[in-house]
């Protein structure tokens, strides 16, 4: 699991939070999940993550997750998809 830092703030699902490090969509994502990601945004377990993401109101595509830098001010929606009805 990555560490976080104060290198700035970023909007997570509505709620202020502080960059992660490194700054990347990845390192977000893990931290978030609390699940272990490899570079290919896939958790390093072999399970399912069920997790998209959008920063700044566009879809980061999953293979592009560690590759994604972000920035303080950033705008981030996590998206988890639930069973259920």
């Amino acid at each position: 699991m990555t560490t976080t830092d104060k290198l700035g703030q970023l909007t997570v699902n509505g709620d202020a939070r502080p960059l992660p490090r490194p700054a990347t969509v990845l390192a977000l994502v893990a931290t978030a999940t609390g699940r272990n990601l490899g570079s290919d945004g896939k958790p390093s377990d072999g399970g399912r993550l069920g997790v998209a993401v959008a920063l700044n109101s566009e879809v980061v595509p999953r293979s592009r997750w560690a590759a994604t830098p972000l920035t303080a001010g950033d705008a981030i929606e996590l998206v988890t998809a639930m069973q259920g009805g």
